[in-house]
């Protein structure tokens, strides 16, 4: 269990700089964080990084730098503080149930003030899929659809709000070998989701890991109300599917995955990346077969 809140003084000043946004700002970190495509054609339309779209204004919440979000990733947000709620009404009734997530990069500290410099990064355009009322605030499922860049910086208060344009692979390759790579990194996660599903786990644990959860989003991500060149072609999403927890995972291993999920977010060649987290799967399948193989031991004692 985590729980973060998120303060901004009255006169925040946003400045721009070459590749990033700041945010000269104090921060206390109120929210509590727990754990069409119908084929494998790709949009050839979508073959920059940074696409030539209009912006668009979205809310923005922030996190700290261990928190990015991937796109095709599921996570579920305790939302309670005033400022939260507010954001989360805008976005259901007023922006088609769309915010963006970003983190927070501390790049320095202003020698005069002592305050902390922030640069807003790693941007993901999220979904709402789910919103559960609670005695105090809401909890709010949100599902990664593509990344974006933050442009500037809209309004601090009561919320953030950004104008943001989306941000896409550049695909020098040919659809066949994507393909190829696309149908290996299937075929690796559904190994290491049968190893997984072996795990003892708690009762309540979800039958489906969270791996299959993403990939079946990625082949199958439903129709979403927003402008198409926000959503990543099916190889660009499969690519980041794989960056999930598996069961049981220890401290090192979470912390193995950040960055994993740092770089991911950073590379532009979405083959690259596929290579990454096929290697990282087999890493994580070679991983789970080590704890069967001790969890078989310890039940014959």
């Amino acid at each position: 269990m985590m729980y973060a809140s998120l303060s901004f003084p009255q006169s925040s000043i946003f400045e721009p700089t070459s590749k990033r946004q700041l945010l000269p700002s104090t921060f206390s970190f109120s929210y509590h964080h727990s754990s069409h495509h119908k084929n494998c054609q790709l949009d050839k339309k979508r073959r920059r990084f940074v696409i030539a779209a209009s912006s668009s204004e979205l809310p923005l919440l922030p996190f700290p730098i261990d928190q990015v979000l991937v796109p095709s990733e599921k996570k579920t947000l305790h939302l309670y503080e005033a400022r939260y709620l507010a954001l989360l009404e805008q976005s259901l009734f007023k922006n088609k149930k769309f915010f963006v997530h970003f983190v927070l990069d501390p790049i320095g500290i202003n020698d005069t003030s002592g305050e902390a410099s922030f640069a807003a990064r790693y941007g993901c355009l999220v979904a709402i899929e789910k919103v559960e009322k609670l005695e105090i605030g809401a909890l709010v499922t949100i599902r990664g659809v593509g990344r974006v860049k933050i442009l500037k910086f809209e309004q601090a208060e009561p919320y953030l709000t950004g104008a943001v344009i989306p941000l896409l692979d550049n695909i020098p390759h040919s659809d066949t070998e994507l393909s190829s790579k696309v149908l290996e990194i299937k075929e690796a996660l559904h190994n290491l989701n049968c190893l997984e599903i072996k795990l003892k786990a708690p009762d309540d644990a979800l039958l489906q890991t969270l791996t299959v959860n993403s990939l079946r989003w990625s082949e199958n991500t439903p129709v979403l109300d927003c402008d198409n060149s926000f959503i990543p072609p099916l190889a660009e999403l499969v690519s980041f599917a794989a960056l999930q927890p598996v069961s049981g995972s220890s401290e090192s291993e979470l912390l193995k995955l950040q960055k994993k999920k740092l770089r991911a977010m950073d590379i532009k060649d979405t083959l690259e990346r596929l290579e990454d987290s096929i290697g990282y799967v087999r890493d994580n399948i070679s991983l789970v077969a080590v704890k069967l193989a001790i969890q078989s031991l310890d039940s014959r004692l």
